[in-house]
């Protein structure tokens, strides 16, 4: 058994803030919180562990120069970072997200490796986090439509030097999978990999990039099964006037009249929803995960995430391997979406304490966690310590430790991260895998594979060109 003690310690809405506790766990979960008089020592703030609600557990993309570009161009530039093998390309971003406090992580696997059997690489990646003691939601992304725009690019391609179309469309192969092929897949995936730190879902990539055979066919299945659904939808504004377009009676809509909207669903960005959309999804208990960083990276534009919530749609926070600084930093990215959206001037959307419980508790029912998050006894034992001697470096008076968290917390500020009773990371270094040297490795072979992308490294000004006069000529935005 584990006894961890603490200052202060925050356990939930409905519990508030203890101060000079004891919280005693194991692996089966939180046995006794105490309070037990003044805490002798360093001062310390122990809070529920956070979640990475949107990820997909891959290298940064400002390395391969995919830097101050929309999406549209950006997912093609971030080939150069396909994982040069499963277990090594995941084990560093999930790394980093343990060691920033998350229990839990979303991997929406977008780009396989294609060195192994994509069976073989979910239990690599699966291997990595049990490495490394998080929890994760792996959900294979899927796409059978638009791998390069949102329509037909054979113009694009058509006027593309001979040797850069060749080497763009081996980049970028469209071999579609049948609906009932990635059902099975999936299937045949969660009896390889699911369990109780690792849960399994649908993942199709977003409604342009999914047919609708495609949608409902996972739709009909998640209904069936009870498997839960990670999807992007309406990240950009390419995005909104394509989904108008192919969806006139709305998107969300369809999705709506399909099955497809359920508590089961993870509805990744939502930015350019209308408000009418936004009472759907809250009426069907999805939940939206925001990306803060990772919309201004890309310029995608600012989420109503404050009009979602007011609206009753469950918010959670994800980095989506993005972060402002790169550096996967989950609490500098929670506090960034709550302080972008928490009002003007006197006016407050919620407060602190609740803002941090409800990305929290929606965060691990986006992946599948088990319990809200709050620190009870019965509870899983998922929480964090922060060291409060040098988050208040100041120490003046008494203050709000969670305001406090707020106004200046970030990743350096974190002593230990506790999942499932086992401490994962302490003082910023991770326990179960060495951080760094899995970091110079990972870079050495991505250096390695570079050559292999020659050719798309020499058609990408013509292809980046291309793609925007596209995008322009097809009236989107």
């Amino acid at each position: 058994m584990g006894k961890i003690s603490c200052t202060s310690l925050y356990s939930g809405p409905s519990h508030g803030l203890l101060h000079n506790a004891t919280l005693s766990y194991d692996a089966s979960g939180i046995i006794e919180l105490s309070s037990n008089g003044a805490t002798p020592g360093p001062r310390r703030l122990i809070l529920p562990a956070l979640v990475n609600a949107h990820d997909h557990a891959r290298p940064t993309a400002s390395s391969f120069g995919a830097m101050n570009m929309p999406l549209e161009s950006w997912i093609l530039r971030s080939a150069l970072g396909t994982p040069p093998e499963p277990y090594l390309a995941a084990v560093v971003p999930l790394a980093r997200a343990a060691r920033a406090g998350c229990a839990a992580m979303m991997v929406h696997y977008t780009r396989p490796s294609g060195t192994m059997a994509i069976i073989d690489e979910a239990r690599e990646i699966a291997r990595a986090a049990r490495d490394i003691g998080i929890r994760i939601a792996f959900a294979l992304a899927v796409r059978d439509q638009n791998p390069i725009v949102y329509g037909d690019a054979s113009a694009l391609l058509a006027a593309l030097p001979e040797a850069g179309r060749q080497a763009v469309e081996a980049t970028f192969p469209h071999r579609p999978m049948a609906p009932r092929d990635y059902v099975a897949l999936i299937e045949d995936i969660a009896s390889a990999i699911g369990g109780p730190m690792v849960d399994v879902q649908f993942g199709p990539a977003g409604v342009q990039w999914c047919s609708p055979a495609m949608l409902e066919a996972i739709a009909e299945s998640s209904a069936a099964s009870g498997r839960r659904i990670h999807m992007h939808l309406l990240e950009t504004v390419y995005q909104r006037d394509w989904a108008d377009k192919a969806f006139p009676g709305g998107v969300v809509r369809y999705l709506k009249e399909i099955g497809f909207l359920s508590d089961r669903v993870t509805l990744a960005h939502c930015i350019h929803a209308r408000p009418d959309e936004l009472d759907m999804i809250a009426e069907s208990g999805a939940r939206i995960v925001t990306n803060f960083s990772s919309n201004l990276h890309l310029h995608s534009g600012f989420a109503p995430i404050a009009e979602a919530h007011r609206r009753g749609c469950a918010i959670a926070v994800g980095v989506d391997g993005v972060a402002l600084d790169e550096d996967d930093d989950a609490l500098r990215e929670m506090r960034l979406v709550q302080m972008a959206h928490d009002g003007l001037g006197f006016a407050r959307n919620w407060g602190r304490r609740e803002f941090l419980s409800l990305a929290i508790r929606n965060g691990r029912d986006a992946t599948g966690a088990p319990g809200s998050g709050d620190l009870v006894a019965g509870a899983p034992a998922d929480f964090i310590s922060i060291d409060l001697d040098r988050l208040d470096r100041d120490a003046i008076m008494e203050v709000d430790p969670i305001e406090l968290l707020f106004a200046r917390g970030n990743t350096s500020h974190i002593r230990d991260v506790v999942v499932a009773g086992r401490n994962i990371a302490h003082d910023g270094v991770v326990a179960g895998v060495d951080l760094p040297s899995l970091e110079q490795e990972l870079r050495a072979k991505l250096r390695a594979a570079l050559p292999n992308y020659a050719g798309l490294l020499s058609a990408w000004k013509p292809l980046e060109g291309a793609v925007g006069q596209w995008y322009r000529d097809c009236g989107c935005a």
